[in-house]
């Protein structure tokens, strides 16, 4: 339930209206609230306010608060363009979800609305003495929020759709889903074996990318029609006719008495891959990103080497041996399903930067030592994954470096990878 509530949730921050909206019906609901307060005792014990000098205050708000508003929308927008044009357009989610921004845009909306609310209930006499001073409090206490936020917002904006500041966002997207990733490596089912193509196969109605597996859903229908369940999509792959989402298997042998349809139900497709529960979709972006830079219309290799340096560090995480508490234990035993492969892992990461950086003696030396450094964290896998890639990139750059010494530098780095 959890984890089916964080999904959802990041699918609402990714929708710029539910902040304004939500902020909105609250800044009318304050306004009404201020006049349970008019009470004749109360009035006795709180100094009197001029209408006028609310009047005047809520009118200022009320005239600058939509130019602001229209001034940050513009920002944003125009942050939201530069991110997927300098970095990739499968970082917007991420950049149009950032908090100071959709609070700011939130906090100047609900403003507008408060003080339009107000205006209108003030200079209709709906409130008393009381209920002028509560709105006159409330009307200050929102101007200082109006300018706290303004002041701190500016800051952010600057930097919001810059390319350092969406690297890292992916990077951290991608971080928290390796962590999920490694604490129910197998989405808390029970690991599948080495052939999952046995079974009737489930096919999905629709066709897109696979954004979450409910295995919870797939252990309760398991449960009740007495099967067996393995999974064979997991998130970030692609749902098209002839791909199968899972294999089923009766514990009588008999699935004609078993209304199977409600299997693909517990796999959520859409148009687009995210990063929650798709760790590869993360490490692709950032490869998307080194890509764009060392294409020849940028020519950046730096941002390529940044990135590379965030893989290392991504990698690392991933090989970090599982602290005993950190993991959950499988507890849906009648759902089976596949671990997230680590060499699909590097050939997402590293292949397209090796392609087009082959050529570029610092990129490709960079990638030797990343690949060296990965070899040399403990794990036997990831050397032997490792060691492949350096290989493969040495290859790559042979067929493209002209400069022989350049060429002796890289062989001379990838020694590594030719030891047994």
């Amino acid at each position: 339930m959890g984890d089916r509530l964080r999904f959802f949730l990041n699918r609402i921050r990714e929708r710029l209206w539910v902040r304004p909206l939500a902020m909105c019906v609250l800044s009318t609901t304050i306004v009404f609230l201020a006049k349970t307060v008019d009470k004749p005792e109360i009035g006795k014990l709180v100094p009197a306010i001029a209408p006028d000098s609310i009047e005047t205050l809520l009118s200022i708000i009320s005239a600058s608060m939509l130019v602001i508003a229209t001034f940050a929308v513009a920002s944003m927008v125009t942050a939201y363009a530069s991110a997927s044009s300098t970095a990739t357009p499968r970082s917007f989610s991420l950049v149009i979800s950032d908090d100071v921004s959709q609070n700011a845009l939130s906090t100047f909306i609900g403003a507008f609305i408060f003080s339009i609310v107000a205006l209108v209930a003030l200079k209709n006499g709906y409130y008393d003495k009381a209920g002028r001073f509560v709105l006159f409090v409330l009307t200050l206490i929102v101007l200082a929020v109006i300018i706290v936020t303004f002041v701190s917002w500016v800051d952010r904006i600057a930097r919001l759709g810059r390319l350092g500041g969406t690297i890292d966002k992916v990077e951290a997207a991608t971080t928290a889903a390796l962590q999920q990733r490694r604490s129910t490596p197998t989405l808390r089912g029970v690991p599948a074996g080495p052939c999952r193509n046995w079974g009737q196969a489930i096919y999905a109605g629709t066709i897109g990318y696979v954004q979450r597996v409910d295995v919870t859903a797939l252990q309760k229908f398991a449960e009740k029609s007495q099967v067996q369940i393995t999974v064979a999509a997991l998130p970030g792959t692609f749902s098209a006719p002839g791909r199968a989402l899972a294999y089923v298997t009766a514990d009588s042998g008999d699935l004609s008495d078993i209304d199977t349809s409600q299997i693909a139900q517990a796999f959520l497709i859409g148009d687009d891959r995210t990063f929650d529960e798709d760790p590869r979709f993360g490490l692709i972006v950032l490869s998307e990103i080194a890509s764009r830079a060392l294409s020849p219309a940028v020519n950046d290799p730096g941002t390529a080497i940044v990135i590379i340096g965030k893989f290392i560090r991504l990698f690392t995480l991933w090989g970090e041996p599982i602290e005993e508490g950190d993991t959950r234990t499988p507890d849906c035993d009648r759902v089976k399903v596949p671990e997230i492969s680590l060499r699909d892992m590097f050939d997402d990461a590293f292949t397209a930067i090796a392609r087009d950086g082959a050529g570029i003696i610092e990129v490709a030396g960079r990638l030797q030592k990343a690949f060296k450094s990965l070899a040399s964290i403990g794990d036997a896998t990831m050397r032997d994954v490792a060691m492949h890639h350096a290989r493969l990139a040495l290859a790559r750059a042979e067929n493209v470096i002209e400069l022989q010494e350049d060429i002796e530098v890289l062989r001379k780095l990838s020694k590594f990878a030719n030891s047994v």
